[in-house]
């Protein structure tokens, strides 16, 4: 019921807004603006967009060896991560299944955290079993607020209000002063533009957001543009493109494990599930996750089956996302496949309400990158 979802601190710049509100993670959230998905989609990426993400989870881990420690449990390179600067990481099980993916930022003498709203309390709960027997400090913030703007104009909108933000590459982070308030800004965000994440003190998280919807160049943008956005970019939705039953290697996000941590790195393995990703990596999977491209206008949504040829045979793989992009003009989908299926070029058929339709594997993602380097 909606009495029992969360609310954010921008809840009600929401209802002023127009939103259409929809139940996401356990929280009340917009799903579109007046504007409609379509053009909040296009808008962000001609432009600038402004997304509340306060659902998601803040973390602070704090302690001598706080990067050792982390490290027995992501399979990720943090003791080599520079301050000022983040790092894409993944939360392990023992059977190398995938608990979470994650931010993590190096902010001189503490970690920055920002996990999944879906998986928040599961992901704390984890951190703090594996890191407080070792000294480490886990706090949750809850007194702080989180919005991303994303797009090609997102710099010029934020450099007005801090000329310094302009300098920063793509992962960076810095604490910067905007609306009055200490902000912790990232070169970052989900949806493969330019962009930044913004940590804003709940007090004044309306009147940053506000001061950004000011300008031209911004509108608001809910969960549904967030979607296709993402999906353009080829980037993964826990409980879809990964889970916790599904490896690394098998989510095709091999590149988020450095070499250190590899075989012959010099601290290869111990995270979880370290032996099973380490022989995946090593000798390969399989299924995997791919781009998708089907044939028309009809769009291929999460759950349905795939299949090598037009009749008969056995199921080879599932869309786990699709819908329609509009940057694209055309359907996108990902889907996990059978490892000899998953050449970009070879042609695979999805089963839509008892018929078989072309889907084409292709390389990801579906518009290209256009961050800061």
């Amino acid at each position: 019921m909606a009495d029992e979802l969360k609310s954010t601190v921008l809840h009600g710049l929401h209802g002023a807004l127009g939103a259409k509100m929809v139940p996401f993670a356990g929280y009340d959230m917009p799903v579109q603006y007046p504007m409609g998905v379509m053009k909040e989609h296009l808008h962000c990426r001609a432009h600038a967009g402004l997304f509340d993400v306060s659902h998601m989870g803040q973390v602070i881990l704090r302690g001598a060896g706080v990067a050792e420690a982390l490290e027995t449990l992501v399979p990720v390179d943090v003791i080599g991560l520079e301050e000022g600067r983040q790092r894409y990481g993944l939360l392990t099980n023992a059977t190398g299944g995938i608990e979470d993916d994650l931010m993590i930022a190096n902010r001189g003498d503490h970690l920055f955290l920002v996990v999944n709203a879906a998986r928040k309390d599961a992901d704390i709960a984890l951190l703090r079993a594996g890191l407080e027997p070792k000294g480490i400090t886990v706090k949750q913030l809850e007194n702080r607020a989180l919005i991303a703007l994303q797009g090609p104009e997102a710099e010029a909108v934020l450099a007005e209000h801090h000329p310094s933000v302009a300098e920063m590459r793509f992962m960076d982070v810095a604490t910067v002063p905007l609306a009055g308030a200490e902000c912790w800004v990232s070169r970052s965000g989900y949806t493969g533009m330019d962009g930044f994440e913004i940590s804003v003190p709940a007090q004044a998280a309306e009147t940053l957001a506000r001061s950004l919807l000011a300008h031209d160049a911004v509108a608001p943008i809910g969960l549904g543009a967030r979607d296709s956005l993402r999906l353009e970019a080829g980037l993964c939705l826990y409980g879809q493109d990964m889970d916790d039953g599904l490896n690394p290697v098998e989510a095709s996000l091999s590149w988020a494990i450095q070499k250190v941590r590899r075989r012959g790195g010099a601290r290869a393995g111990g995270f979880p599930g370290a032996e099973p990703i380490l022989e995946a990596l090593a000798h390969g999977v399989d299924r995997r996750r791919v781009g998708l491209r089907p044939e028309g206008r009809a769009p291929m949504r999460q759950g349905v089956p795939l299949f090598a040829q037009a009749e008969g045979g056995t199921q080879i793989g599932v869309v786990t996302s699709g819908g329609f992009g509009p940057s694209v003009g055309a359907p996108v989908a990902m889907g996990l496949v059978a490892d000899d299926l998953a050449e970009p070029g070879t042609r695979v058929f999805g089963d839509v309400r008892g018929k078989r339709l072309p889907v084409d594997v292709v390389a990801l993602p579906f518009v290209a990158p256009s961050f800061k380097r």
